[in-house]
């Protein structure tokens, strides 16, 4: 078997190959974005490539060239069960709700009629979200039935920026302070307050539906825990300063006593429903029970990398450093 992997500085690529060379596993390095793709593949088995939300161009045919090389019967990573719904909340929510998943009532509306009478009829505080993004952006508390209505007329008028150049610059500037990002990171978010991403600037605005989720309090942390195989993995994050979102906080805890073993079994087994072959869940409690706010097959790698261990799928626990993406080639390999 030989491993076609589209590297890209910043994803998992790096990790495949280098993998590929200690095991000696034969593999070679394809151009997804050309266009005889399908000949650079003629000669392998499998086709390995960690597209990203924020590739304006990726969004725009990764997950249509996965699946239609998967068609021939090469293997795929991330495959269809992993990516269809991919930074698709909403496409998560219907998902979650279909398998009686203990996902965090969720809400959608595609007319803002609909929208305003659900509005007049619930109580707040509610959060806010778009169906794409990372890092808690374009997610808001949303603390009246006001606050709600006018982003409803927004949704459903000019639509949201995929970008915001100020608070993202606001947030570069937090973590500098905490000491997790650099004053380089800084300089690159006070540019992009003036000069928006390639992706925002294709993407367009985002209109036509309202999302939101219940808020669920008392949760000063969400924890992420991540299936790859028949392996798990988990962090606690922490939330920001008078704040309520923790996702890309950068504030994470790893002693494996902050993970409930009921809710790794719960990720596994979702994920064996699911059937497929990675993904990250974000869980918060209500009443000491796990909820699912979303679902992702990607995650940053160098966070991890301090996780003291991992669980196998019958909970052992195996203590010491390893490297998921490893076991994601290994997912390649297997029958």
């Amino acid at each position: 078997m030989k491993i076609a992997i589209h590297h890209t500085k910043g994803t998992f690529s790096a990790r495949w190959i280098a993998y590929c060379k200690q095991e000696q596993i034969p593999y070679k390095i394809v151009d997804c974005y050309k266009n005889d793709i399908m000949q650079q593949l003629h000669d392998c088995s499998a086709l390995m490539w960690h597209y990203h939300h924020a590739s304006a161009t990726s969004t725009l045919f990764a997950k249509q060239l996965m699946y239609a090389v998967a068609a021939t019967g090469k293997k795929i990573f991330p495959d269809f069960n992993t990516a269809w719904h991919f930074d698709d909340k909403v496409g998560q929510k219907y998902l979650l709700e279909a398998i009686g998943a203990p996902l965090v009532p969720s809400f959608v509306f595609y007319t803002k009629p609909a929208a305003l009478d659900w509005i007049s009829t619930t109580g707040f505080p509610k959060v806010f979200k778009l169906r794409g993004g990372s890092s808690s952006d374009n997610v808001y508390l949303v603390k009246s039935r006001q606050h709600a209505i006018r982003l409803v007329n927004k949704a459903f008028g000019k639509g949201f920026k995929h970008y915001h150049g100020w608070s993202n610059f606001k947030e570069r500037v937090r973590k500098y302070k905490n000491g997790i990002s650099s004053v380089y990171e800084v300089f690159k978010g006070f540019i992009r307050i003036f000069y928006t991403t390639d992706f925002a600037k294709m993407a367009g605005r985002e209109k036509g539906y309202a999302y939101f989720q219940e808020f669920i309090d008392n949760n000063d942390c969400d924890i992420r825990i991540i299936v790859v195989g028949d392996k798990a993995f988990a962090i606690k994050r922490m939330v920001r300063e008078n704040d309520f979102r923790a996702s890309g906080s950068g504030s994470i805890l790893y002693d494996k006593n902050f993970f409930e073993i009921n809710t790794v079994k719960l990720a596994f087994d979702i994920t064996i429903v699911l059937k497929a072959q990675c993904l990250a869940y974000d869980f918060v409690y209500k009443n000491g029970k796990p909820l699912i706010i979303e679902i992702s097959y990607g995650f940053a790698r160098e966070a991890y990398d301090p996780c003291e261990g991992y669980w196998d799928k019958e909970l052992n626990w195996h203590a010491g450093k390893f490297v998921p993406q490893n076991w994601m080639v290994e997912l390649m390999l297997s029958r």
